[in-house]
């Protein structure tokens, strides 16, 4: 299941960067967009914005111990963490920790994060958005492309 949410939150995080028209498939020819095989792995895929963004959290026991409110994308593209508010009053969170994608799973229609406990989240350091980059390396500029 944890490949699952893996697989759910790259699918979804490269849906925004896809164009919301739609384009005749030809054979022999991309266009701008996704393929006819894409585009059935988007139509078996999940939403991040539906599915994970301000969704609650779980552990084990099925205690609430936070709620999801950012996915980061590492520089190769890849999703790397979930940030989970570990403590928020009207939708404004107050202690935001940013745990490995890896560390999650999907259990009867919940994220769960297994061992997980509000103090334990809590008691990690606070995530600040002011250390990440608000924009995409260029794909040129990365050594892998």
């Amino acid at each position: 299941m944890k490949s699952k949410v893996a697989a759910l939150v790259i699918m979804s995080a490269s849906l925004g960067m896809l164009s919301s028209h739609s384009f005749a498939q030809v054979a022999g020819a991309q266009p701008l967009g996704v393929t006819v095989t894409q585009s059935t792995d988007l139509i078996l895929g999940w939403s991040v914005k539906k599915s994970i963004l301000n969704k609650p959290v779980y552990n084990e026991n099925g205690e609430k111990v936070g709620v999801i409110h950012d996915i980061i994308v590492a520089p190769d593209r890849s999703v790397s963490y979930a940030i989970i508010a570990a403590n928020q009053f009207l939708g404004v969170s107050h202690h935001d920790v940013a745990i490995p994608v890896e560390q999650l799973d999907y259990q009867d229609g919940k994220l769960i994060l297994a061992g997980a406990t509000k103090a334990a989240i809590k008691a990690l350091p606070v995530f600040e958005y002011t250390k990440v980059k608000a924009t995409p390396t260029p794909r040129a500029e990365y050594p892998h492309h």
